[in-house]
């Protein structure tokens, strides 16, 4: 007999897979529209710029490597592109995350209620229009922790050669973690989870959190699948709240 596994087992792998599954359940695809629609038409919209501007992009940024590194062209090339896709694709996903906010909370709170069979109280429409300043200061928030973090790694591709190279990577892991704090908080600030506290509940399982990120990361990147990738972050984050989390956080 197979043994059935337990929630706490699942990694970030299995829990973005899940938003794939959870994101088309009848009654949850109406509140999935409007973040999707947003996505489509921001993040749509700026990859069909960006795919023409990378011509003349990624020629003036290889001008300013040194000629004793030219013959690393080969490689700094790749990651030059690799590096303008992800600070571009996390930039215009952050935006997009901004202005579908509210909907993205509304989608959490509703699937929320439909895994777990108690819906949240103050929840629909009208109460998620009420919630929309609170929802906004808690974007601030997210903005304030991830703006000094990024400028410090963007300043490493002024360093010829070593932070052309190291600093994609470290921006990959960046991003994975940042996307995973943007998409777990919405469950976390439905039920007013402070900021801070929501961190530190991610960091005990940062391994699953880190993994659903760089996917979701990298679907962020994937031209036609980023466009649909909001909410199924959105209902993975949220299948893994139910299953880790809300145990120990949920104040209602």
């Amino acid at each position: 007999m197979p043994v059935e596994k337990s929630p706490s087992s699942f990694n970030g792998i299995h829990y973005f897979a899940e938003g794939w599954r959870l994101v088309r359940l009848p009654g949850i695809r109406r509140y999935v529209i409007i973040p999707l629609l947003v996505n489509i038409l921001l993040l749509g919209g700026a990859f069909i710029w960006l795919f023409q501007r990378l011509g003349e992009w990624i020629p003036a940024l290889m001008s300013h490597i040194p000629d004793w590194l030219q013959w690393l062209s080969y490689l700094l090339w790749p990651l030059s592109v690799i590096s303008i896709v992800l600070v571009f694709s996390y930039f215009f996903s952050t935006i997009a995350n901004w202005i579908a906010a509210p909907f993205c909370g509304l989608l959490a709170e509703q699937l929320e209620g439909r895994l777990t069979g108690h819906p949240l109280p103050d929840s629909g429409w009208m109460a998620m229009v009420k919630d929309i300043p609170r929802i906004m200061k808690r974007e601030l928030q997210k903005l304030g922790y991830y703006l000094p973090r990024a400028l410090g790694l963007l300043l490493l591709y002024f360093i010829p050669g070593f932070g052309q190279t190291v600093a994609p990577v470290l921006w990959f892991l960046f991003s994975a973690w940042m996307l995973s704090v943007q998409y777990c908080d919405y469950p976390f600030d439905n039920h007013k989870v402070s900021f801070q506290q929501m961190r530190s509940a991610l960091r005990q399982h940062k391994t699953a959190n880190m993994q659903f990120g760089a996917l979701v990361s990298l679907f962020t990147m994937i031209p036609i699948l980023n466009l649909a990738i909001m909410p199924v972050a959105v209902c993975g984050a949220t299948a893994m709240w139910v299953d880790r989390y809300r145990l120990q956080h949920a104040r209602h």
